[in-house]
């Protein structure tokens, strides 16, 4: 996907409380709901809270990420 896409699918997600699958660029899936969206340069990350509520929230470099997609 392109950066772009990327940032525009958290962006809305995070605003609905919609879950979101994540594949980063090593294949790793993470699964879990926007709380948090940080394109600054200094930041450039978005933290992922997961949907059994019970951990910690996690944050994701967006160079990571390869795709994302709505759960």
């Amino acid at each position: 996907m392109r950066y772009e896409e990327i940032v525009e699918l958290l962006g809305w997600a995070g605003g609905q409380d919609q879950a979101v699958r994540i594949t980063t660029r090593s294949a790793t899936e993470i699964v879990g709901i926007p709380t948090s969206l940080d394109t600054h340069v200094t930041a450039h990350e978005v933290y992922l809270r997961p949907e059994a509520e019970d951990g910690p929230e996690i944050a994701i470099s967006l160079e990571e990420i390869d795709r994302v997609e709505l759960v």
